[in-house]
């Protein structure tokens, strides 16, 4: 358990590097899938276009949510996004910057499998096999006298060699050879282009906009760990609410059963004995509690914490004194207590 938790540490405390290899791994299970994906063209008129449009589509689109999901800072943006403004206002550039980070790095997959897609050749050979140029590529003499669902008919079945009856009108491999050099200068295009965007995004936009992206990438980062560590409090309270309660009911069953009392009493005494005193648990115990000793108490402060965040300044809020003044405004007249002790 203690490897476990070590490995669970190091992962939070290094959670950009650790998304980053996610996002890696899955641009690789990305191409493995494909590699391994078994593609069979319809060659049907109808029916090559959205087939190939659908695995073109569909799967990064699936990677891409995927990426989205295994990103922990999807519902730290979401409940950011979704929370009353109450005392702190909400920073639409922060938004931005968190939703970019999340979209960067769940894009890497999908990329690829277009990329991987489009240099392997075979969806579009089989989208625009029926485009082929056959008066330039084969016996342009023929094609004036046939009718345009066979010559499509016929087109369409470039993809299926098994199938393929068209050799004297169009030779299948020069169909192939040309719709896939065509497929391969898309792909590499595709990944030019990618590369040169992802270049820009990465390395040239803070140069310009360098005071804002700091800003953006301070207050992204601060909202991560105010919600870490408000989760680490609330984990910490909750185990020393549940100790407390659990010191007070074996000193209750204890106590019952020293006295011989029934039931009824037992519950009188566990009820009478939820409010805390200085003998029951540890002081340590009670530290870690603050003051927060009963269930409608903690609702109240989970739904105070969720509707009206404190305001991002620190010398705004000030603990009150003794005499009730808040350091706000001027501060109130002191108020002399005497206090005489008689010898009587």
């Amino acid at each position: 358990m203690d490897k476990f938790r070590m490995i669970f540490q190091f992962l939070q405390s290094n959670q950009e590097s650790f998304m980053n290899g996610i996002c890696g791994i899955m641009a690789l299970a990305s191409a493995q899938i494909y590699s391994a994906f078994d593609f069979n063209c319809p060659c049907l008129p109808g029916y090559n276009a959205a087939y190939s449009a659908g695995i073109l589509l569909a799967p990064p689109l699936v990677l891409f949510l995927l990426g989205l999901v295994l990103n922990n800072n999807v519902s730290m943006l979401a409940e950011e996004w979704k929370r009353p403004l109450g005392r702190r206002a909400k920073d639409p550039a922060v938004l931005r910057y968190m939703f970019c980070s999340m979209a960067q790095r769940a894009l890497i997959a999908p990329v690829v499998w277009v990329a991987v897609t489009l240099l392997d050749g075979k969806c579009f050979l089989c989208a625009f096999c029926t485009t082929v140029p056959v008066a330039a590529l084969g016996n342009g003499s023929v094609v004036p006298t046939l009718p345009a669902p066979e010559l499509a008919r016929l087109l369409a079945r470039v993809p299926c060699p098994e199938i393929y009856d068209g050799g004297w009108l169009l030779a299948r491999e020069v169909a192939v050879r040309y719709l896939r050099c065509i497929s391969q200068a898309l792909g590499w295009s595709f990944v030019l282009l990618t590369t040169l965007l992802a270049f820009v995004v990465r390395s040239v936009r803070p140069c310009f906009t360098q005071a804002a992206f700091l800003k953006s990438k301070y207050w992204s980062h601060y909202i991560d760990i105010e919600r870490k560590l408000f989760d680490e409090t609330c984990t910490e309270h909750a185990k020393a609410f549940a100790k407390v309660c659990i010191q007070q009911f074996f000193e209750a069953m204890s106590h019952d059963l020293e006295l011989g009392h029934a039931h009824g009493a037992l519950a009188t005494t566990t009820v009478a004995s939820t409010t805390p005193s200085p003998t029951d648990g540890t002081s340590e115990e009670r530290d870690k509690l603050r003051g927060i000793t009963d269930q409608g108490t903690m609702n109240k402060l989970l739904t105070s914490w969720h509707k009206c965040r404190p305001p991002l300044h620190l010398g705004q809020e000030q603990p009150l004194l003794g005499n009730g003044w808040a350091g706000t405004g001027p501060q109130a007249p002191r108020r002399e207590v005497a206090t005489y002790l008689s010898k009587v």
